[in-house]
């Protein structure tokens, strides 16, 4: 009994030591730290919101939140996660204090977390390729066979507008939708606006038509009860939306036509 109440003991302060490494922190105590730790998934193929890549541009969220944390007087530690449905885990379990890195500020999530000011405006898009026709209403959208992802809020988008569901291709891998249009298995794909633009980056050949579903906001999720984190991060946020840092961030990571792209995705 006497070596039980003795291992509890110790486990019972080595947790004490422990937890102030990854509990939840404030900014006051993120100052205190000296760190901000930003919880991503970062893909190496896609590296316009974040890079991890030596020699490489660090992407458009970490440029910015490399302004906010030298304001801050803080060092931007970036916590790589495996896939998008561990961050907010992570986040609440205290293995870092945002998400970042083209993050989706959905209602489902807005339940769990609180959501920054808009990062980058999204909604969902339709896109095809040369030689197929550029898809401007949605009559021509049913008669495309069109590549969307199971499970996911854009393939409800298209349902909703009156697609068939037999006119839907799901079964192509995340990111697969540029060879499957340039293999022909597909017409068009529907995708996050930031993801059509980042693909056509890479082949010039991809044309943007309508939109589908609701403008929807990226944007950099935290725990709700993290108030001076979320009013500090509104306030740099909104502040860099009025000036051209913002829009020369766009266009250095997504293209020329992206400002005019977005506008219309947000419905201006």
């Amino acid at each position: 009994m006497k070596r039980t109440a003795i291992r509890l003991f110790c486990f019972a302060w080595l947790l004490i030591w422990v937890a102030p490494a990854t509990r939840a922190a404030d900014l006051p105590e993120i100052t205190k730290r000296g760190t901000l730790r930003v919880l991503a998934v970062v893909i190496d193929e896609e590296p316009q919101f974040l890079s991890l890549t030596p020699g490489t541009p660090p992407g458009f969220d970490q440029e910015i939140l490399d302004g906010f944390t030298k304001l801050q007087r803080l060092k931007l530690e970036i916590v790589r996660i495996a896939g998008y449905d561990a961050l907010i885990p992570a986040l609440q379990k205290g293995k870092g204090d945002l998400i970042a890195g083209g993050f989706t500020a959905s209602d489902s999530r807005k339940k769990l977390i609180a959501f920054s000011a808009e990062v980058f405006p999204t909604r969902n898009v339709v896109y095809s390729r040369k030689p197929q026709p550029i898809i401007k209403t949605v009559e021509e959208l049913k008669s495309a066979r069109i590549g969307t992802y199971k499970g996911t809020e854009m393939r409800e988008s298209v349902l909703a507008a009156g697609v068939p569901a037999a006119a839907l291709d799901d079964s192509i891998e995340l990111g697969g939708f540029p060879a499957a249009l340039r293999a022909g298995k597909i017409t068009a794909a529907v995708d996050g606006v930031e993801a059509a633009l980042i693909a056509r980056l890479a082949d010039p050949e991809l044309q943007i038509g309508m939109f589908v579903g609701r403008p929807e906001s990226l944007a950099y999720g935290m725990r709700k009860e993290d108030a001076k984190l979320l009013e500090a991060l509104d306030a740099y946020v909104g502040n860099l939306r009025k000036t051209q840092t913002w829009s020369r961030l766009v266009v250095k990571y997504f293209g020329e036509s992206a400002p005019e792209i977005l506008k219309r995705a947000r419905g201006n």
